[in-house]
């Protein structure tokens, strides 16, 4: 199983348009930064009150959600459902409080990709028209980060809609992910692979994916599950996005090996960081200034800040050892970097990607991009937060 290459198909022949929206100048806690009022008022007109709908979730789901509750993405390969679009537009459904939707995605995901029992198996990642002509799983392996951000978001409703079914399917979710998509490596400890399956390389060699460890669901995990490997987990995940990145650049792709620590992935984009590395950056911009590992995580990352703010956009790809980058991504890119500015206080850099944003508004059909844009403008316009524990915090349900 390998997801990586659709996403650049997604962004390049492909999100709501953001003409006029506002984003508030917040401090890297998330709350309003009353030193920057002068700043603010240079960047947006006066904020009106906000909605008590979610606009870009709306046009989200008009644009790529069935009433029936799957995501289609719509990429080259033809009308296609991932269990990562499951998993994302669980949490934006949450965030929206949008509870109809988010029972229809549960019980899509629950029905297509778990063949019937979320309590059996993982979600297979992919489905979607097979070479038969039936509609079914293509690929019954499971892809991890989809399946935390599912966990996430079940355990997440339970709490702040009161529904223990959700919070009993995240947990027996949470306990396979540890059962079935981590193994032990020397040097590291208990570390989340990729999927089940395909991706050990060799004796004591893994191939790993930075960007499918965002710290905020480890930390929730930690405060959330007894068992104590949790702690592990989260501990290794810090590692690997920190060691895997020696120039502040984070790889799509990383190998571990036991004896020669993090080397560059010799195959595919060899040592690039592009789409799926994009959300390194958005996940560590958007952690609680009080989160544990988030200041060495700002500053090791902070080189791609510095190259924002230099050449006036991110690179669709970087090569994570020389720093030697293609040309400007689309706009979805800064879109997702917009919270890691935000945090690290680079004011006039976060004001011109929000204005190259606007000049470039997110294309509607763009999956991908749409994606980025409800994590990374979402965050900025404060319709969610999380608590240093990692627990949501959505606007329409206060801390």
């Amino acid at each position: 199983m390998n997801k990586q290459p659709s996403r650049r198909d997604w962004l390049q022949t492909c999100a709501c348009a953001v003409g006029g929206m506002v984003w508030p100048v917040v401090d890297a806690r998330g709350a309003v930064n009353p030193g920057s009022a002068k700043v603010a008022k240079t960047t947006a007109p006066a904020k009106p009150p906000a909605p008590a709908v979610w606009p870009a979730w709306e046009a989200f789901k008009k644009q790529f959600v069935s009433e029936s509750g799957r995501v289609n993405v719509n990429d080259p390969e033809g009308s296609r459902t991932y269990s990562e679009g499951q998993s994302y537009a669980l949490f934006f459904a949450l965030v929206a409080n949008d509870r109809a939707m988010f029972d229809a995605l549960v019980q899509w995901t629950e029905n297509n990709l778990c063949g019937g029992d979320m309590t059996a198996r993982l979600p297979a990642w992919l489905w979607g028209q097979r070479k038969d002509g039936d509609w079914g799983v293509i690929d019954s392996n499971s892809a991890s980060d989809s399946d935390l951000w599912i966990a996430y978001a079940l355990g997440e409703a339970g709490r702040l809609w009161g529904d223990r079914r959700y919070q009993a399917l995240s947990a027996l979710l949470a306990a396979r992910v540890l059962r079935e998509e981590t193994a032990e490596m020397p040097g590291l400890g208990l570390t989340l692979l990729p999927a089940p399956k395909g991706f050990e390389e060799g004796p004591d060699r893994w191939r790993l994916n930075p960007s499918y460890l965002p710290m905020q669901l480890m930390h929730w995990l930690v405060a959330t599950e007894p068992d104590p490997r949790w702690v592990q987990l989260a501990d290794s995940s810090l590692q690997v996005i920190l060691r895997s990145a020696p120039k502040g650049y984070s790889p799509d792709w990383t190998i571990y090996d036991a004896r020669e620590g993090f080397l560059v992935y010799p195959e595919g984009n060899k040592g690039q960081g592009t789409y799926n590395a994009i959300r390194v950056y958005t996940w560590a911009g958007m952690m609680h200034a009080d989160a544990p590992g988030v200041r060495p995580l700002l500053s090791t990352l902070a080189p791609m800040a510095r190259f924002v703010r230099d050449k006036g956009y991110p690179p669709e790809s970087i090569d994570i050892l020389t720093g030697k980058p293609s040309g400007p991504a689309p706009s979805g890119f800064s879109a997702a970097m917009l919270p890691f500015l935000q945090a690290s206080g680079d004011q006039a850099t976060l004001r011109a990607q929000m204005l190259r944003i606007q000049a470039r508004p997110l294309r509607p059909d763009a999956y991908y991009e749409q994606v980025l844009g409800l994590f990374g403008q979402g965050w900025m316009d404060g319709w969610f937060r999380f608590a240093a524990t990692g627990h949501v915090q959505p606007r329409w349900k206060p801390a």
